[in-house]
């Protein structure tokens, strides 16, 4: 019976000194070989996946993967190749509510342009203090200008992303989710300084899970036959759809209460998760 391997990308398979450990290649490649369909499912956009794999040395052929969930499920694509398989995008409209809502809120915020072309955002930077918000600007000044007005708002959107300083409560972030109740609203800690929320919208239904779900339907396999593997509040729904869902020891506190945690990201995680789900042996 076909099986399927979906394993976070930052914190999970990308190490703290950002790189991929050998062995953890070797163990996508293994699974590869033993016809288990391998995929990464990441909060990053597909220009970011890119350019972290160049960063490390790494073409499109060196990294043993069928398929990529990328932007947090608004995107599918078939790996390697150019060849997207499925795309979700927010109208103007949508876009206008939740940057309203996020204006009230004295959020500062991003809003990303429809895939293919994600790495393309306006910024709207109100708080004058925010250093993870800073920082992510400065890693594209190639791709990022102000939001000056309304009109300037693309007419079709990946996604809103907020940087809300240091912890989000839960109970602020249920309330958030009420409000912008048309659209799917998925919190992460920030992989650049490890300390700040990312409050991330996205169309109705997007998801890591709900994009993961599509995928093996499309391939035929049951949602029983589905390892995955991650480290952080936007894989939660992800580990709790998945026949078998599996933590990083760099997870949460909360979040280890509810899944098994094996190993660390540095510690080759992913490779100790395959073989503990019987994968490999």
């Amino acid at each position: 019976m076909s099986t399927m391997f979906i394993t976070d990308f930052d914190g999970t398979l990308l190490t703290d000194h950002r790189r991929i450990r050998g062995r953890d290649l070797e163990t996508l490649a293994g699974l590869r070989s033993a016809g288990v369909t391998t995929v990464i499912a990441t909060g990053r956009s597909l220009y970011s996946f890119r350019r972290a794999l160049t960063h490390m040395g790494l073409g499109p052929e060196d990294l043993p993967l069928d398929y990529l969930i990328f932007s947090t499920g608004a995107g599918i694509m078939a790996w390697p190749g150019d060849h997207l398989i499925r795309s979700c995008s927010i109208p103007k409209d949508g876009v206008l509510a939740i940057a309203a809502c996020f204006d009230r809120l004295g959020f500062d915020y991003m809003i990303h342009k429809a895939i293919p072309d994600t790495s393309s955002f306006l910024f709207k930077f109100t708080s004058g203090r925010n250093s993870d918000f800073e920082r992510r600007i400065a890693m594209y000044p190639d791709f990022g200008r102000p939001l000056e007005t309304a009109g300037t708002i693309y007419d079709q959107s990946t996604g809103v992303l907020a940087v809300v300083p240091g912890r989000f409560p839960r109970e602020q972030l249920n309330a958030l989710r009420r409000e912008l109740f048309g659209f799917s609203v998925i919190q992460a800690t920030s992989p650049l300084d490890h300390k700040s929320s990312w409050i991330e919208v996205f169309p109705l239904g997007v998801s890591k899970s709900a994009s993961s779900q599509w995928l093996a339907r499309h391939l035929g396999v049951g949602r029983g036959m589905v390892t995955a593997v991650g480290n952080d509040y936007n894989d939660e729904d992800l580990l709790d759809w998945a026949g078998q869902g599996f933590l990083m020891e760099n997870s949460p506190a909360v979040m280890k209460n509810k899944f098994l945690s094996l190993g660390s990201n540095n510690e080759c995680g992913v490779s100790l998760v395959a073989m503990s789900a019987g994968l490999l042996s």
